[in-house]
């Protein structure tokens, strides 16, 4: 008798564990009450302008966890309970634990890792960002600086030039005044020549 009421006791509490299995929408409102009671806190105890949240602010922190929860988190159910989770580098990260209506939700060390992950991740995107946008002005700048040489390289071509067809008109007017010359003192010679033989 004893062992049936065992059984008996044993199948109405896994029944009653398998029917008050929290949702994912009751896991995501625990972990984000835990999220931000654990901002406030850091917030509170380290002073807002000197700890991991600096860059990110309160808001920001809670928007982005809310976020991320909203697009990564996933729900094995167990039947008698579930547990969520993230995939991170490879693996599974077990976030929460969930029976009986209730959720079980990380530590705060693990939290604090996140979010310094979350900020490091911030931090190196815009670090990554800024050097873009600087090789990007440097390149304008060398584009810039090409396009200078180019249009000084063509103006001193365009002188040069210039100065080629100026030349050649002055060694054609040149050529032409001697040639003139040439032509009269041949005449003269002509004509001395004839008065010579006249005499």
């Amino acid at each position: 008798m004893k062992k049936l009421l065992v059984i008996v006791a044993i199948l109405l509490v896994a029944v009653l564990m398998s029917q008050t299995v929290p949702d994912k929408q009751a896991h995501k409102e625990a972990m984000m009450k835990a999220i931000t009671e654990f901002v406030d806190d850091e917030a509170e105890e380290n002073g807002f302008g000197d700890n991991l949240l600096t860059d990110l602010g309160k808001g920001v922190v809670i928007k982005a966890a809310e976020v991320a929860l909203n697009t990564k988190l996933r729900v094995h159910n167990y039947y008698l309970f579930n547990t969520t989770y993230v995939r991170l580098k490879g693996k599974d990260q077990i976030l929460s634990a969930g029976l009986f209506g209730q959720v079980i939700t990380f530590d705060k060390e693990m939290l604090k890792d996140k979010l310094q992950e979350a900020l490091d991740a911030r931090e190196e995107a815009k670090s990554e960002k800024q050097e873009a946008k600087e090789k990007a002005k440097e390149l304008k700048r060398l584009q810039k600086e090409q396009k200078k040489r180019e249009k000084e390289l063509a103006k001193e071509q365009k002188r040069r030039e210039k100065e080629a067809q100026k030349a050649a008109k002055q060694r054609e007017k040149e050529a032409k005044r001697l040639a003139k010359e040439a032509e009269k003192q041949a005449k003269r010679l002509a004509e001395e020549a004839e008065k010579q033989a006249k005499r």
